[in-house]
């Protein structure tokens, strides 16, 4: 069974479907589904974040518009994931979603993406938790760094 969030989901990609960037009203949308304009901020903030190849610009005033983009998954997609998207530390969990998004843009293969899964799992990383969240962004910044080397 589809919850509300999947809904929304399914709706705004629809609509970003027919370009690359898509400006809405976020009290709009939330009027159109009937629901509160903080269950659009959920699913702006957990399913079209960078890891996923999205960005997400706020205005403030008239009605809270917002400006969603598809990030061109190129070198500077790329750039953007080591500058922007991972900080000092990753969870797997976002780690996983930005392999799952290098793999459904051809960025990297299906082989490549498993390997580089098992390189940063917590089996791999054999140290406390904090420290492997460290670890595992440290590991995936020089791995997007040779993916820009290797496409250049």
């Amino acid at each position: 069974m589809k919850t509300i969030s999947d809904i929304i989901e399914e709706f705004i990609l629809s609509v970003m479907e027919e370009g690359e960037n898509l400006s809405i009203s976020r009290n709009e949308l939330a009027e159109h589904f009937d629901c509160a304009p903080s269950q659009i901020n959920y699913v702006l903030s957990t399913r079209f974040t960078i890891d996923r190849g999205y960005l997400v610009e706020s205005k403030r005033g008239g009605g809270g518009y917002i400006t969603l983009t598809k990030i061109e998954n190129d070198d500077n997609y790329i750039k953007t994931l080591i500058t922007e998207g991972i900080t000092d530390s990753i969870t797997l969990s976002r780690a996983n979603h930005i392999i799952d998004n290098l793999l459904s843009e051809d960025i990297v293969n299906k082989g490549e993406a498993d390997i580089i899964k098992s390189a940063i799992s917590d089996k791999a990383i054999f140290t406390s938790k904090d420290k492997k969240d460290i670890i595992r962004a440290s590991i995936m910044k020089n791995i997007l760094m040779h993916l820009i080397a290797r496409e250049g």
